[in-house]
C-alpha cells in the first residue's frame, strides 16, 4: 500500500517543528536522522542544531539520533552533546532500529515521532514501526542541483499523498508560525 510512505507531517525543517504541541497531543519522545535532516551529509553539528537540541532538552521532550551511519560519524556529531542518545548502524527502514530507540527511550511507538528527509528509509520505517513521521526537507548546498532518482520519486509520493486529504496533518497544527 503506497500509504505506509506517506509522511504525517512535513515540514521546512526542524526547526519549525513547535515541540509544546508535540507535547500536548501526547508525544514524548522525537527520533531523528542526522545526514540532510539536522546538518548537510557529513557535517559536524552546527551551534543552531546544539542550541536546538539543548531547548528541546529543556521541555522535557526526550531526543535520540536513528542513523545508518557508524559510530564514529554519530559520537563526532554529538561531541558537544553528550547527553544525546543515539543507534548507529540502524538499518533503516528496518523497523527493529526503530523498536530499539524507542525502548532506549522509555516511550511507546505511539509516543514517538520521527523526523527525517528521506521517504524511503525515516518514513517508511516509522510508519513500519507504528511511530508518527515528519519529512522536512532535505538540506542541500545552493551549488548542488543533482538529487537523484529517489528523490525525483520522492516528489510523486507526496503529491499523490496531497490527493488523499486524510494522509495529511495527520498529527494537526504542530508547526511554528515563524519562517526559517
Amino acid at each position: 500500500m503506497l500509504s505506509q510512505y506517506y509522511p504525517y507531517e512535513c515540514a521546512e525543517s526542524v526547526f519549525r517543528i513547535d515541540t509544546e504541541k508535540l507535547l500536548a497531543r501526547g508525544i514524548r519522545a522525537m527520533i531523528f536522522d542526522i545526514d540532510n535532516t539536522l546538518v548537510h551529509h557529513g557535517d559536524d553539528a552546527t551551534p543552531e542544531i546544539e542550541a536546538y537540541f539543548a531547548a528541546l532538552r529543556e521541555t522535557g521532550m526526550k531526543a535520540l539520533l536513528l542513523s545508518n551511519n557508524d559510530a564514529p560519524r554519530c559520537e563526532r556529531f554529538i561531541r558537544n552533546m553528550p547527553w544525546l542518545p543515539y543507534v548507529c548502524d540502524a538499518d533503516k527502514p528496518d523497523p527493529k532500529g526503530y523498536r530499539r530507540a524507542a525502548e532506549l527511550l522509555g516511550v511507546s511507538p505511539a509516543e514517538t515521532v520521527v523526523v527525517g528527509d528521506q521517504i524511503f528509509t525515516d518514513i517508511l520505517g516509522a510508519n513500519r514501526s507504528g511511530m508518527a513521521s515528519i519529512l522536512v526537507h532535505f538540506i542541500r548546498l545552493p551549488e548542488e542541483t543533482h538529487i537523484g532518482k529517489r528523490r525525483y520519486l520522492e516528489y510523486v509520493i507526496l503529491f499523490l499523498r496531497r490527493l488523499q486529504k486524510k494522509y495529511c496533518g495527520r498529527l494537526g497544527d504542530i508547526l511554528t508560525n515563524e519562517r526559517d
